[in-house]
């Protein structure tokens, strides 16, 4: 059941994202210029970023003051998802010291 939720959690932000690109795709595009690539690269190297930047946009303003700090606090849960499952893994690269 552990297993089940790790997925599950692992996921959402993933799954979140895609869920409001297809819901509000104007709203979507608008809030990265109309490219379709940097929200592609969140969703794969930064997902709960990306989530977070799009909840937080608004539209003809972008962000401002407290808005950083959520922006912020996303990329550090993203980077500390990508540390810890670095060092998790650990053992499995050949060459590294325990």
């Amino acid at each position: 059941m552990g297993c089940l939720f790790a997925l599950f959690a692992g996921a959402f932000p993933r799954f979140a994202t895609l869920l409001i690109w297809l819901a509000r795709p104007l709203y979507f595009s608008t809030a990265f210029g109309g490219s379709w690539l940097w929200p592609l690269l969140g969703v794969i190297f930064l997902p709960f970023t990306t989530l977070m930047y799009v909840l937080v946009w608004t539209p003809g303003i972008g962000l401002f003051g407290f808005d950083w700090f959520w922006i912020i606090l996303a990329v550090v849960m993203d980077l500390g998802h990508m540390g810890g499952v670095g060092y998790a893994n650990r053992d499995r690269l050949p060459g590294a010291a325990s």
